[in-house]
């Protein structure tokens, strides 16, 4: 396999954009919930370089094998907890906003678990992993592509 393009030699201004903006997400959330979202979007969006990348970091934080393992059927794992469970499923509405919208009851729960400052933060880092899952899988990314 070969990438199409090396995106950040063609605009580094935008690949270093893209930087801050992933700096300045998620700054709020439990880093253990930043890679669960970072995960189950790039999942949704079938971006393999951003899943194999992840699920590396969050094994880094310590053992998380059954979450990975378990994060596409996270509704029937116990293994996550209830404010997980709050975040993931207001992640899936935030990525998949076009098929269903955000629904109060969605946004509720996520709210009491989270608060405003959190939500924004969660929100945040969906959006941001989504746009990094669009450039990887458009430009060609895959799993050890980097070196």
């Amino acid at each position: 396999m070969k990438v199409r393009m090396n995106y950040r030699a063609a605009n580094p201004e935008a690949f270093q954009a893209m930087m801050e903006l992933a700096k300045s997400t998620g700054k709020k959330l439990d880093p253990v919930l930043e890679e669960l979202v970072k995960i189950r979007v790039s999942q949704l969006n079938g971006c393999a370089f951003c899943v194999d990348m992840h699920a590396k970091d969050l094994m880094k934080l310590g053992d998380y094998m059954e979450h990975i393992f378990l994060l596409p059927v996270w509704k029937e794992a116990p293994v996550f907890t209830e404010s997980q469970r709050a975040a993931l499923n207001f992640t899936e509405h935030a990525a998949r906003i076009a098929d269903s919208g955000m629904p109060e009851e969605v946004y509720r729960e996520a709210l009491r678990h989270y608060g405003e400052q959190g939500l924004i933060d969660l929100l945040m880092a969906v959006n941001t992993i989504g746009a990094w899952n669009r450039i990887a899988i458009t430009t060609g990314m895959f799993p050890g592509c980097l070196g």
